[in-house]
């Protein structure tokens, strides 16, 4: 057997977060493409797991991180019992490469050098090739290439729960188009300003005559956000921030007609659904991790950032340089994101400028 042209076991590793593991998808459907009868495994984190409970023909290996040692071992007995033809290895973190460690396959292929770091060259045997300006999901499609594979099409076929289709039509009852907004990245130092956030929603309402819904998860910072929102709207939002499932949450991306978000997960979560996203960014580069996709609907003032804070050209910061210092998505006018929202009715819901 030819295991570097057409191996018969391939295990893929990345763990997190919501938003890259998105990116492995299109590496998935690659490879099911060229190889229908190749057996693929994934070892990804328990939470984002979730994402895919409907994802078939993939075997999951699921790791709790907060398990601590009992996850590396329970993880450690499950590996040892699999032989693989090949690892693709799409993570560069410690935890990760500790995992990659426990992964049996004569082929384990990495990151490039310049790229790797806590100790990800000591794991890995092949390397992709460094590509000066590649997007992150164009990064991850790089692995196909030491395989003999290219993708000729970006295919996610990002799964839809259907019993998620159903429950959600409870939370938001009725036919009338709604836009998403998705207010909280995972860092804060991401995420815009509640008056922006505030003003747009009540354009898309007021003008648009749009339903608005918040979405985002259970945490605090992101309940705290979603009820300052609405406190400063003049007009009437959904706010179903701690109240939805991830799976609702999916399907909700599904049927939005846009989102509205900072660099965050459900804004590639959309992305992989095939919604417009209109991203909001300035601390990351849009071009490195917008949505794929969305990326000439992104509000983007990253290289404003650069000039401002860091007094350099954005041409001159290292490729995935972050920018998260206070303030700096204050760079982005509110103005300019109901300018792009308009935009956005016009093209995708006609008759509603």
């Amino acid at each position: 057997m030819n295991t570097k042209n057409n191996p018969k076991r391939l295990c893929l590793l990345r763990l997190s977060a919501l938003g890259d593991v998105t990116h492995v998808l299109p590496v998935i459907n690659a490879i099911r493409t060229a190889w229908p009868d190749c057996k693929i495994t994934w070892i990804i984190g328990e939470f984002e797991k979730n994402l895919f409970d409907e994802l078939p023909d993939v075997e999951f290996i699921s790791f709790n991180k907060k398990a601590g040692l009992a996850g590396y071992r329970q993880l450690f007995f499950t590996l040892r019992q699999r032989q693989f033809d090949v690892l693709l290895h799409m993570q560069l973190s410690l935890r990760a490469n500790l995992i990659a460690m426990m992964v049996r396959a004569p082929r384990k292929i990495g990151f490039d050098r310049s790229r790797s770091k806590e100790g990800h060259s000591l794991v890995v045997n092949e390397r992709i090739e460094n590509v000066a300006g590649q997007h992150v999901l164009e990064a991850f499609l790089s692995f196909l290439k030491p395989l003999g594979l290219q993708s000729q099409a970006i295919n996610y076929c990002m799964p839809v729960s259907t019993s998620a289709v159903d429950s959600l039509s409870k939370l938001i009852p009725g036919k009338d188009p709604y836009v998403v907004i998705s207010p909280a990245s995972s860092h804060a130092l991401r995420n815009w300003s509640v008056e922006g956030y505030a003003v747009v929603a009540d354009h898309l309402i007021r003008v648009h005559k749009l339903r608005v819904v918040l979405s985002g998860g259970k945490s605090e910072l992101e309940r705290s956000l979603g009820i300052a929102i609405e406190r400063q709207m003049k007009e009437k939002p959904l706010n179903l921030i701690g109240k939805d499932t991830l799976g609702q949450m999916v399907a909700m991306l599904d049927q939005t007609l846009f989102l509205v978000s900072p660099d965050s997960g459900p804004a590639h979560i959309a992305n992989a659904l095939g919604t417009p996203v209109l991203g909001l960014y300035a601390a990351t580069d849009c071009q490195r991790s917008g949505p794929y996709h969305s990326r000439h609907w992104c509000v983007d003032a990253y290289a404003k950032a650069a000039q401002q804070f860091l007094d350099k050209q954005a041409s001159e910061l290292k490729w995935g340089k972050k920018i998260e210092l206070p303030g700096v998505m204050s760079l982005i006018e509110i103005d300019e994101v109901i300018n792009r929202t308009d935009q956005m009715v016009a093209e995708l819901s006609p008759g509603r400028e």
